[in-house]
């Protein structure tokens, strides 16, 4: 089963940091999962919002010496170019596509790195772009409900990992995913009796706030 930091072992440090990543290596995570954004120059950064904070302009609408502004220490909110040069990959990179233009720009980085890395998205329109630009990018597609038949969604856009809401998760629908060769990843597992159940059931992939928990939790 591939574990999967979630923003970074974010259960240590500062999500979506350079400190949450560099902690997802030495906790031994198998890649790490984040969220990128584009600022109004074209720069890619790695954060979960549209905004930095309550009632803040979206990252849309700043530069980037704008956002390097808002942010110091721990808590600095690093480009994407910062945080690929740290993986070098060592680990893989499972890239959440925010906000529109953020495809054209990720797997234009993607593609010049080393290492199996991936896309997905909520937006499956930015998936779709993804597959379009650079269909050698692995690709997958987030879901919070839970669809009759989760395959349609990723025939869509030919992805290959359905990113489940892990309460979701049953055997039927792991069973339909592997059905047509794809994988099933959950997200968000932090409790190992959970990790456990969705290992029996076949789940590929388990996207933590923890992952040295998970790994001794399913071994």
């Amino acid at each position: 089963m591939e574990i999967i930091a979630h923003r970074g072992a974010s259960a240590d440090a500062p999500e979506n940091t350079l400190a949450a990543f560099r902690r997802a290596i030495e906790v031994g995570a198998d890649a790490v999962e984040l969220d990128v954004h584009l600022t109004r120059d074209g720069v890619l950064v790695v954060h979960h919002d549209p905004t930095l904070g309550p009632g803040g302009p979206p990252i849309a609408e700043m530069t980037i010496a704008e956002v390097r502004a808002a942010r110091s220490g721990d808590h600095a909110i690093p480009t994407f170019d910062e945080v690929m040069a740290l993986l070098d990959g060592r680990l893989r990179v499972c890239c959440e596509l925010k906000g529109a233009g953020s495809a054209a720009a990720a797997v234009q980085r993607l593609s010049a790195a080393s290492g199996a890395h991936a896309v997905h998205a909520f937006d499956h329109r930015e998936v779709q772009q993804a597959q379009q630009l650079a269909p050698q990018i692995a690709r997958g597609v987030l879901e919070y409900s839970r669809h009759i038949d989760p395959t349609m969604i990723l025939a869509s856009v030919d992805a290959g990992d359905l990113w489940q809401r892990q309460e979701f998760i049953d055997a039927t629908l792991v069973a339909q995913v592997h059905a047509v060769g794809k994988r099933v990843v959950a997200w968000t597992v932090n409790d190992a009796e959970r990790a456990r159940t969705l290992a029996a059931l076949g789940v590929d992939g388990l996207c933590t706030d923890d992952p040295r928990a998970m790994r001794r939790a399913v071994g």
